[in-house]
């Protein structure tokens, strides 16, 4: 069967009137989005593999800015993260504007006392205890920025992607945090914010490569939460 030709014209206003209005990209977003598609899609590539070097230099930009967009694209469920060899190599599947959940389907949400099954890609973790509580005992009561143990007190969640930047609620950009690193972090880029605490010496050079590494497995959904019926 002959290959369907990808209208090209027609994904791109799709893209410049719903997709990158409605997830809030920034310039980086879009500079790293059009490349992407340009070599992978366009091309009728479904599956890419690319370097953040080369992909930086493609854009003008830098690897530190390249290398958290590429994290936040991948949070909000316009990249698929495949494969991941090392820090700067990646294998993923660039979503077509009508392929992301965000832009063509609408959460439903169960009363709390629903029986029905959880679609964890679907599910906003903020709506209820249940999914909140889940994401705590995701990391087993410790910080996941500094690591450090935390009691209920001294716990909240925090938005790995900021809500400012397009992230979501989705249990791939939430992580359960002590109120110290909630307060420090802000808006920050979570990379930005852990380099910040490896400067000053509350993370180690092996927990700042777990810390990056577990950032890159969260955005790919490696870090399921264990819910209700599911242990």
């Amino acid at each position: 069967m002959k290959k369907r030709r990808l209208n090209a014209a027609l994904v791109w206003k799709q893209y410049e009137d719903v997709l990158a209005p409605r997830l809030h990209f920034s310039r980086t977003d879009r500079a790293v989005y059009s490349h992407l598609f340009r070599h992978s899609r366009l091309e009728g590539k479904t599956k890419f593999r690319f370097s953040i070097s080369w992909l930086a230099r493609g854009v003008g930009l830098s690897m530190k800015a390249t290398r958290g967009s590429v994290r936040s694209l991948v949070a909000r469920g316009v990249l698929d993260l495949i494969e991941r060899n090392c820090r700067t190599q990646h294998v993923i599947r660039l979503r077509l504007p009508l392929e992301v959940k965000a832009v063509h389907t609408r959460k439903t949400r169960h009363p709390e006392s629903t029986k029905a099954a959880i679609n964890i890609e679907e599910e906003d973790f903020l709506l209820k205890q249940i999914l909140r509580r889940s994401l705590h005992d995701r990391e087993s009561g410790n910080c996941f920025y500094c690591m450090r143990r935390t009691g209920e007190r001294n716990w909240c969640l925090d938005h790995v992607v900021p809500q400012a930047r397009g992230g979501g609620n989705s249990y791939r950009n939430l992580v359960s945090c002590c109120v110290e690193c909630n307060s420090s972090k802000g808006e920050r880029p979570a990379e930005e914010y852990l380099r910040e605490l490896y400067r000053e010496r509350r993370l180690d050079a092996k927990e700042l490569s777990g810390r990056l590494r577990a950032l890159d497995d969260l955005a790919a959904g490696r870090l399921r939460p264990v819910l209700p019926g599911q242990a």
